[in-house]
């Protein structure tokens, strides 16, 4: 079976910035069959009604290495609780499980099977930073990591990518996912 990965962008965010192209370049170089799905309505449309839609555009199997950024993170942890397979690992990049500002936050469940989630990926590596200019910070990774275990791994790296950070590579990333 063909080792495979999606890349999931943050909130407002498309398969064309940041790092995902990079990443995307860098995977299907090493033979994996790469998705990067777009996502407009990735944290503007409540998780329940937006989930089944975008599981539908994505393949994953026991091969599949996901891996989101910031809203796209967020958005990784009710795809785990709700899919039926288990993929080999989950990178969550600047995530977080709990509103991380004073803004609406419509990716994030009201609550988690924490459990469902952690049998649905083999392994889990969260990267985030000291302080992130949206909150997706090292407690959110620390919370994140206290309930599913894995890797992680704290940076000084603000948002790992935005619209006043350029982000066009991130080797270590890249390095976390072999």
């Amino acid at each position: 079976m063909q080792k495979s990965a999606v890349i999931v962008h943050g909130t407002g965010g498309n398969p064309g910035v940041a790092w995902y192209p990079w990443l995307a370049d860098r995977l299907a170089a090493r033979g994996y069959a790469v998705q990067v799905p777009h996502y407009p309505g990735l944290n503007t449309e409540p998780i329940a009604t937006f989930l089944p839609s975008a599981l539908a555009e994505v393949h994953l199997d026991e091969e599949t290495v996901l891996v989101g950024h910031s809203g796209g993170a967020a958005f990784l942890l009710a795809l785990l609780e709700h899919i039926d397979t288990t993929v080999a690992r989950a990178v969550l990049v600047a995530g977080y499980c709990t509103r991380p500002h004073a803004c609406e936050e419509p990716v994030l469940q009201d609550e988690y099977d924490w459990d469902a989630i952690r049998s649905h990926a083999r392994d889990f590596c969260f990267v985030n930073s000291v302080v992130d200019p949206y909150g997706c910070d090292a407690t959110q990774g620390r919370a994140m990591f206290d309930r599913l275990g894995g890797t992680l791994v704290i940076r000084d790296d603000g948002h790992f990518g935005d619209h006043d950070q350029p982000y066009p590579t991130f080797d270590l990333l890249d390095r976390l996912i072999g």
